[in-house]
């Protein structure tokens, strides 16, 4: 199915698909057991557009539809799902915030530098004491005349080890709860900012992630998001975003297990026959398969409405919920049908077995996805 995708998007998504087998693949197990993304990778992404995505035009940006946008996700996920998620932060969370909320004047000084890749973007909201419970977040902005005051601390930042700018979410009145919070842009080399060292993960390990301190960070007025309190407005509208990437990123990773499930069963033999011939495995690839096909349903559901402009808060976490534990069943699925050599690192499901693990905790866990849904389904 091509979900409605012209024919430049094909196109655009067998680039990414060719793009991920040829030059991010081949560099996959290297990037996990060093636990970073090499830079000439970063720029040749650049150099091809990719941290432009969602940035409209005007911008130097390529302005491509989330659906779109998604497609060539889950090919690079298929590859690397740190490195995914580097682009899928960057475009689907920085640049769409300022891209809905930001001013002209907040577009025009960091969106054509993002697209460009010369300012990767990083997105904070999490700390060690709030999660999912963001009006729980205990960072502060206090308003100086001139400009804005930051304290506070960030955990679980991706991409922090290479931003060049970051989306904190601060309370600016904080006797207001989740209604005092607010959004700002802080420069990377903002006195006061300081990045922690990288987070050593179970999977993912391409994708860099730190704890950020800010101390008495002084933001310029102009680099607030919208108005002052819209910040969890904006924040659960982004999420959607960024749950819908997520999604994509745990269907590139199954797509990914699947196909070298179905390679090994091929080649390995027993009882003097390929493993492909015992009934049990191919009723594994058949679950398998199946429920790769419903993840990306309804991801591409979930894609297709918020190009439409439809609220989609139900939807996209039910594309979340669904794929990533979807995801986390065909790799598992995956390692078993490789037995005792998916537990080797010699062998690529190994590394999508701890990928695609976290697909259930970040952008909302797999319990808080239920209780989008749930509450939604019960307003009315």
């Amino acid at each position: 199915m091509d979900f409605n995708l012209s024919e430049e998007d094909l196109e655009l998504k067998q680039m990414a698909r060719e793009l991920a087998d040829k030059r991010i693949y081949p560099r996959a197990l290297e990037m996990d057991e060093k636990g970073e993304t090499p830079q000439d990778l970063i720029q040749e992404c650049a150099e091809n557009g990719y941290f432009g995505i969602t940035v409209p035009e005007a911008y130097g940006g390529m302005e491509l539809s989330s659906t779109t946008f998604m497609g060539m996700l889950e090919e690079i996920c298929a590859a690397c799902a740190g490195f995914g998620i580097m682009l899928s932060v960057h475009n689907s969370l920085t640049c769409e915030i300022l891209k809905l909320f930001g001013s002209d004047e907040l577009k025009q000084k960091y969106l054509p530098a993002m697209a460009a890749g010369e300012k990767i973007g990083a997105y904070c909201i999490t700390e060690p004491n709030a999660g999912t419970d963001i009006a729980s977040l205990s960072t502060t902005a206090v308003d100086k005349g001139d400009h804005w005051l930051l304290n506070g601390t960030k955990t679980f930042v991706t991409n922090a080890g290479y931003a060049g700018l970051f989306i904190v979410f601060a309370k600016t009145h904080p006797d207001e709860g989740r209604k005092g919070i607010s959004c700002f842009v802080v420069d990377k080399d903002a006195e006061g900012l300081t990045i922690g060292k990288p987070e050593m993960k179970c999977g993912i390990k391409a994708s860099d992630t730190r704890e950020i301190n800010l101390q008495d960070v002084k933001v310029p007025k102009e680099n607030l998001v919208g108005n002052p309190k819209d910040g969890f407005k904006q924040a659960v509208v982004i999420l959607n975003s960024g749950r819908i990437g997520v999604s994509f990123q745990a269907i590139g990773i199954a797509r990914a297990a699947l196909e070298e499930a179905i390679k090994y069963s091929k080649e390995r033999k027993q009882f003097d026959q390929p493993i492909a011939n015992f009934q049990a495995l191919q009723f594994k690839m058949a679950e398998m398969a199946t429920r790769i096909d419903a993840g990306r349903l309804l991801a591409y559901r979930a894609a297709q409405l918020k190009d439409a402009g439809v609220r989609c808060h139900r939807e996209s976490s039910m594309a979340k919920l669904f794929c990533s534990q979807m995801s986390n069943f065909v790799c598992n699925e995956a390692v078993q049908i490789h037995g005792g050599y998916g537990y080797i690192k010699e062998y690529a499901v190994e590394r999508y077995f701890r990928d695609a693990r976290v697909t259930e905790l970040y952008e909302g866990t797999t319990e808080a996805q239920r209780m989008v849904i749930s509450r939604d389904l019960l307003k009315d």
